[in-house]
């Protein structure tokens, strides 16, 4: 059996199992990179003639240890990738399509926690000045889904699958069914939020809130464009990543309250210890204080 139809029986499985369309299409593309540089180091692709050794010289490659644009790629990407062959191929074996499990000795690195890295103040305001001229239906929309970002908090590919019919604007709240790990959540939006998005329903009462090209779904990757480039106009020295809108309201929340369970809870985290990362001392604060020390 070639490796794109195996994939194809256990991405089946994965959606019998209830795996959500976001761990499905991750595990589809990281399978696909596999596949990729198999054929480029001549395998026929046939899953019963790959071995350990194809899967450890695969995740020492360039394929995985740099990005498509040639950077190096984050220990926690690479780890995905990790655990996408060794759930891929232990459901090889155990289907008994593969006589091995080829990535039985495969183990995940060992690797610390990023710290979030949130939106300075004054890029926050760069930004939003930038947006604050949108006059065009595509320039309201993204004003809108920065806004929602930044204002409630939102993952980037929970935002762009949110649907007309999941919000309430009159009560100041949407119900979020496309959260991570396909939990629904309920959304509470601050009133400065809800004017923006009344902009964007205009009227409408069905459809994806932030409509992409010919009303479709508008992805990630486009979001991240959109923001790259209003970035640009807003002046940033970075451009702005949409995790990091997610983590400045995460970052403010604490500072203000100092309430973990509140932010976790805010953040919609399904373990209250995720929300722990923000309680590092902030870094302007260490810069402060040692200025003074040596002052």
């Amino acid at each position: 059996m070639k490796i794109e139809a195996a994939l194809d029986l256990y991405l089946a499985q994965m959606v019998g199992d209830g795996r959500s369309e976001f761990t499905t299409a991750q595990v589809a593309r990281h399978v696909r990179l596999f596949a990729t540089w198999l054929a480029d180091a001549g395998h026929d692709g046939d899953v019963r003639g790959i071995d350990h050794t194809h899967v450890a010289r695969f995740l020492g490659s360039d394929r995985v240890r740099l990005t498509l644009k040639g950077g190096a790629r984050r220990p926690g990407s690479a780890n995905a990738i990790r655990t996408s062959l060794r759930c891929f191929f232990a459901y090889l074996h155990a289907s008994g399509e593969t006589p091995t499990n080829a990535a039985r000795l495969t183990r995940r690195a060992i690797c610390g926690t990023p710290l979030p890295r949130a939106l300075p103040d004054e890029d926050q305001a760069r930004l939003r000045a930038a947006l604050a001229g949108a006059t065009s239906d595509v320039e309201r929309r993204d004003r809108a889904l920065v806004e929602l970002m930044l204002g409630a908090g939102l993952r980037v590919g929970s935002a762009v699958r949110v649907r007309i019919e999941d919000l309430d604007l009159d009560r100041a709240e949407l119900r979020l069914v496309h959260a991570k790990r396909n939990r629904e959540q309920r959304v509470f939006l601050p009133a400065h939020v809800v004017d923006h998005l009344r902009v964007v329903v205009a009227g409408r009462t069905e459809g994806w809130l932030f409509p992409g090209l010919a009303g479709g779904l508008l992805t990630t990757r486009q979001a991240a464009r959109r923001l790259a480039g209003w970035s640009g106009k807003a002046g940033l020295r970075k451009a702005a990543n949409p995790h990091a809108l997610r983590h400045s309201l995460a970052t403010k929340l604490y500072a203000s309250t100092g309430d973990l369970h509140l932010v976790g809870a805010v953040l919609g985290h399904a373990c209250p210890a995720s929300a722990g990362v923000y309680a590092a001392v902030p870094e302007d604060r260490i810069r402060a204080c040692l200025a003074s020390k040596s002052a």
